[in-house]
């Protein structure tokens, strides 16, 4: 119970504060170090694939180590550590925020609403529609529930489970777990590019790591929806999207609320469907928190199975 309190821990705190200021977090500092990494090299992918494998084992073993030593003192102490390292590799609040703020934007002020994305998307927004933005937000709202909160639940879970069954203290070992996976998402999202080749490892890794979050994702969204069948539905549309697990939670939201959501150029989810309006986007956004929360319930009764 006590461990299944970490998670407790990790979501009043999301609730909360929602994000600490970027000078303070330490994923802010951990992208500092990444960006040594990403210039012009002679061997590309050595350089990368020896960051890939450093960098995210090194935040683990820093985190995984600060709460077995907490452990050592007072077993609340660890918790509380578990609970804000588990805290800090995650987001959601700030997400749904931003996303309803350039959903909103979209009515009122279309420069704004594609300034805002930039925080969002990793697109050119200059030209979109004021449509095509209101697609963008709820796309990148989708995706990101995996990739900002499910990836590193999931991590916290079944790092202690396999802790525990190989006679392990599971909670250092589930708090590294989730420091480890969120090490690898954000090498990916500063390095994970065609034209940069040193992050050519370190996205190949995020694609391993997120193959489970991006499908538990998509589900807790289908639920969150009450439309279980987008789950079957989304996978129409998959092979147009360039990575492997970004189009299961993005396509599960287009059959969920039967809109269509497109990347100019790229990819088209749901096709038939229309581009959204601000309230079904803003309705999105609301089904993303709603399986948001589902994603901290799940994770507190998988703890339970530690023990």
């Amino acid at each position: 119970m006590l461990s299944a309190l970490a998670v407790a821990v990790a979501g009043g705190l999301e609730l909360a504060i929602g994000e600490p200021p970027t000078r303070f977090h330490p994923v802010a500092w951990f992208g500092r170090l990444v960006g040594t990494v990403d210039r012009e090299w002679d061997h590309p992918l050595a350089v990368g694939g020896l960051a890939a494998v450093l960098l995210p084992l090194g935040a683990a073993t820093a985190v995984g180590t600060a709460v077995a030593l907490a452990a050592g003192r007072a077993p609340l102490a660890a918790v509380a550590l578990a609970g804000l390292a588990l805290f800090l590799t995650t987001s959601l609040r700030d997400l749904l925020a931003t996303a309803r703020g350039v959903i909103a934007d979209t009515e009122t002020d279309l420069t704004a609403a594609r300034d805002g994305l930039l925080a969002l998307a990793g697109r050119d927004a200059g030209a979109l529609s004021a449509s095509e933005v209101r697609s963008a937000a709820v796309e990148s709202a989708s995706e990101n529930l995996a990739d900002g909160l499910v990836a590193s639940l999931a991590a916290f879970v079944l790092g202690g489970l396999v802790a525990a069954g190989v006679g392990l203290p599971p909670l250092p070992v589930a708090a590294g777990t989730a420091a480890w996976v969120k090490a690898v998402n954000t090498m990916d999202s500063m390095l994970g590019y065609r034209s940069k080749r040193v992050g050519t490892p370190a996205a190949r890794l995020d694609d391993a790591v997120m193959w489970l979050p991006a499908r538990v994702s998509a589900l807790l969204l289908a639920l969150a929806c009450g439309s279980p069948r987008a789950l079957v539905r989304a996978q129409d549309w998959l092979d147009g999207v360039p990575s492997p697990n970004s189009g299961w939670p993005m396509g599960t939201a287009a059959a969920a609320l039967d809109v269509r959501l497109e990347k100019p150029g790229v990819y088209v989810l749901n096709p038939a469907g229309r581009l959204p309006d601000a309230a079904t986007a803003q309705r999105s956004v609301t089904r993303v928190g709603v399986a948001g929360v589902g994603a901290y319930l799940l994770s507190g009764l998988g703890v339970l199975a530690w023990f």
